[in-house]
């Protein structure tokens, strides 16, 4: 069994199905055809797909507890 965790990313920009996300300053990009998104959306990325569109409380959330798990290790997302 695989467990897949994401982190959430906002959207920047997008161009036909293809959106340009922004991961703490990280910038990746991923086809959006199957979620209703829209510029300024945070979105969970999975395999190059958005599978998930979230509003910024809960995707700032998901960031602080990611930042509680990896701050043993000095790691940090924005």
């Amino acid at each position: 069994m695989t467990m897949c965790l994401a982190i959430p990313g906002k959207i920047v920009s997008i161009n036909d199905d293809i959106a340009e996300i922004d991961f703490g300053g990280v910038m990746k990009k991923a086809n959006v055809s199957m979620v209703d998104a829209n510029v300024g959306d945070w979105a969970v990325i999975h395999a190059g797909f958005a599978i998930e569109v979230m509003d910024e409380d809960d995707a700032q959330e998901t960031i602080r507890l990611w930042n509680d798990v990896l701050d043993h290790d000095g790691v940090e997302f924005k």
